[in-house]
């Protein structure tokens, strides 16, 4: 859960830098990235934040982004309420994708606030499994992206953000 929560982006923007760095980390656990897009500060859109994102994501090198990945929940820690063949099924095929390509399997729909199917995983993980380290290197990179806008989403909240109380 996030600590800061529908701050909206003038209050983001307002924010002290070490306030911003510490609710960037939160969306995406890079002291380097949180540091360099709370320093693009005063951003004039949800938009002109979400692509500065992307594109300080896009500048990390591998051995960042295998960190970042590792930080994700795996889907046998997301999944402890399904039946025990499914769940053992997605611990399986989790670590098969972590032994192939040596960095956690990170599928954005697990941070979706409308949920997600068990099934969908399994399907994902089987698909990607069968690819090779440069195109999975690139959907893991575009999934984590994905992930930072819906946790970006959160701490902007609703336009405008939150009433203060």
């Amino acid at each position: 859960m996030l600590m800061h929560q529908g701050l909206g982006l003038e209050t983001f923007n307002d924010l002290p830098r070490r306030k911003a760095v510490h609710a960037l980390y939160e969306c995406c656990c890079s002291v380097a990235w949180a540091s360099r897009v709370a320093d693009g500060r005063r951003y004039r859109s949800r938009a002109e934040l979400f692509s500065a994102a992307d594109a300080e994501l896009a500048e990390l090198s591998d051995g960042d982004m295998d960190m970042l990945a590792a930080t994700r929940p795996e889907p046998s820690k997301v999944c402890a309420a399904i039946n025990a063949d499914t769940r053992g099924a997605l611990v399986t095929a989790a670590r098969a994708y972590c032994e192939r390509f040596g960095y956690p399997y990170i599928w954005s729909g697990l941070f979706e606030p409308e949920g997600f199917e068990p099934r969908d995983i399994l399907v994902d993980l089987g698909h990607r499994l069968d690819n090779d380290d440069r195109t999975e290197r690139k959907i893991m990179r575009d999934e984590l992206a994905k992930i930072n806008h819906i946790r970006l989403d959160r701490l902007l909240g609703p336009e405008g953000g939150w009433p203060q109380y």
